[in-house]
């Protein structure tokens, strides 16, 4: 393989990879297949309620299908309208009177905003991030008619609707927490004025984490199915509402089958997806609300499964409505944990239970190669921003420039290859040309060649393609990844949106050109194609990466400005190797 092929296939394998990177990973959920998301399963009866056997805390107990514990059956109705079907189970919901209160939970790292009617969340903002949809900080909430945590007892088939319902407030003026002080609880508890039936739901909080910690105990039944809302998607925060809308999805962890994600707006029918599950969870592009099982033994071990059905109301663009169940045991008693906030990679591991994967990378086949070079991107761009204390704009230019200094002996190694092939072509092509029509013979005299002289035709390929797992990798970093979110440098506004003025994609057009072009220019022959691909190859690379973060546009250029000395240096090599001519032929054996 000549010099002019591997540049050819050089090329051709880049275009093939930005070209594969954009149709095999959209900017959003995969699209629906067998292996990512998981069709909508039927509800049918199960056994009678069971209780469930003790399992260690924070484990993944890989249990026979057979011996997957059971819940109650998840009558129709909670999917498709969520609606009291029987009188003796409604008129245990006393109607709600007098006026509506509102308690809220300010903290410095979130303000819940709570609704006595349902003990429902009408609000959660995040003040450390501002929302670039809205006025003010992140909200969580999409519809706070809806809300989110509202509760639904099952008892049997019948449905015991609590969402309406007024409820007791402990403290009546909520709670405020301050940094670095003690934490609080705040309590909600209806209680039915004639009937021996009662719900209580404690939220402790911490001003220092984004976990809340949900304990209660629900009275009066016989063991039940506990409905909890996880509310209708989450609210828009981003400035590219098409962008952040592909990210919206629920996701679960289930026991046996592992993570499993579906797009809210592929939900277009009622469904129940069985578990059991270590955690639901709603997502957005950077933030998440999820209901994990307890960390202590003798609460919530794990949930039954993930109701979803078409969200109904005005902000229904791209969103479903989901809740998760659990078994209420002979004491009624319950327990877990809720997450509310950025999809920061630290915090979300330490939640157990790969909760830190609640955004899939890629397709399932292609996780098991992406999410170590995710993971270890992410960490090392963190702990140069905190050991430089510098911005994430210089942290991507130490990384790149890095980079190249880490491959620069592979790729030096991969150049000297080159150049020992390029000094061998002359024989190579002597010997194609008088033995074309003996291709045994030109094979070995082929591999003769390859034997005495060194000759690979992959030595000078290879290397070009190892910076690019790092750069599919950043791909998905720019893309979920919080500490990039609306981070300034220069004049960009932000690091994981496009160069709105597309300065980075034109500057890393011609550093790609100004590559070829000092490779091109000590090649003796230059055929048109390569002539034209020289000029189409970094306008390509201009349209491809217009409309892909910013932060991305400026890695890849300053990996490729570190890479022209190195360039200068091989073209400067191959000139001189091209005056020196050819090394001693190789003798052909005489013909019989």
């Amino acid at each position: 393989m000549n010099t002019e092929a591997r540049l050819v296939l050089a090329i051709v394998l880049m275009i093939a990879v930005l070209v594969g990177t954009n149709l095999l990973f959209p900017t959003g959920p995969a699209p629906e297949s067998a292996d990512e998301s998981e069709p909508a399963t039927e509800v049918v009866a199960e056994p009678e309620p069971a209780e469930p056997e003790p399992a260690e805390p924070e484990t993944t107990p890989q249990l026979p299908e057979a011996e997957l514990p059971a819940d109650p059956e998840i009558p129709a109705s909670v999917a498709e309208e969520g609606e009291v079907e029987a009188e003796d189970v409604e008129d245990l919901v006393a109607e709600a009177e007098g006026a509506e209160r509102i308690v809220r939970v300010e903290g410095p790292l979130y303000t819940f905003t709570f609704s006595d009617r349902g003990a429902r969340v009408t609000s959660l903002e995040l003040p450390q991030f501002r929302s670039f949809a809205r006025e003010g900080p992140v909200e969580l909430v999409a519809n706070p008619q809806i809300g989110k945590l509202g509760s639904r007892v099952l008892v049997g088939g019948d449905t015991i609707d609590l969402r309406g319902a007024a409820f007791d407030v402990e403290p009546e003026g909520g709670l405020t927490l301050e940094e670095g002080g003690e934490g609080g609880t705040l309590t909600f508890t209806y209680r039915h004025p004639t009937e021996p039936f009662s719900l209580q739901v404690a939220y402790d909080f911490h001003p220092d984490t984004y976990t809340v910690r949900a304990r209660g105990r629900v009275q009066g039944i016989d063991r039940g199915l506990l409905l909890t809302d996880m509310g209708q998607g989450l609210a828009f925060n981003e400035e590219s509402v098409s962008n952040e809308a592909r990210e919206m999805a629920y996701v679960g962890n289930h026991i046996q089958n592992g993570i499993r994600s579906r797009s809210l707006s592929d939900v277009e029918s009622p469904e129940v997806d069985e578990g059991p599950f270590h955690w639901a969870a709603l997502k957005s592009q950077y933030f998440v609300l999820g209901i994990l099982s307890a960390s202590d033994a003798g609460g919530t071990e794990y949930f039954g499964g993930i109701v979803a059905r078409p969200a109904t109301g005005p902000d229904e663009r791209e969103s479903a409505e989901v809740a998760v169940t659990q078994s209420l045991g002979s004491a009624g008693g319950f327990e877990y944990r809720i997450y509310a906030g950025p999809q920061d990679y630290a915090l979300l591991a330490a939640m157990g239970h790969d909760f830190q994967q609640v955004n899939p990378v890629g397709w399932r086949f292609i996780r098991p190669i992406l999410r170590p070079f995710v993971g270890i991107i992410t960490t090392v761009l963190v702990f140069l921003h905190e050991f430089f204390s510098v911005g994430y704009g210089w942290v991507l230019i130490i990384f790149g420039v890095s980079m190249r200094i880490l491959l620069f002996p592979l790729n030096h190694k991969a150049m000297r290859a080159q150049l020992r092939n390029l000094a061998v072509q002359p024989l190579l092509k002597d010997i194609q040309a008088k033995y074309k029509d003996q291709p045994e013979k030109m094979q070995k005299e082929l591999m003769k060649l390859y034997k005495e002289h060194g000759f690979n035709p992959l030595a000078g390929c290879w290397p070009m393609l190892l910076p690019w797992p790092v750069l599919i990798a950043l791909f998905f970093v720019f893309q979920n990844t919080i500490e990039l979110r609306g981070v300034p440098f220069a004049w960009l506004p932000d690091l994981a949106s496009r160069d709105p003025f597309f300065v980075l994609p034109v500057l890393l057009g011609i550093s790609m050109f100004l590559m070829q072009w000092i490779s091109f220019r000590t090649m003796e022959e230059i055929n048109p194609q390569m002539k034209m691909m020289m000029w189409l190859l970094p306008i390509f690379m201009v349209v491809v990466f217009a409309n892909l973060p910013s932060g991305l546009n400026l890695y890849y250029l300053t990996a490729n400005l570190a890479t022209l000395p190195q360039s200068w240096w091989i073209a400067n090599e191959r000139k001189k190797v091209q005056a020196k001519g050819p090394p001693v032929a190789v003798k052909a054996p005489a013909e019989t």
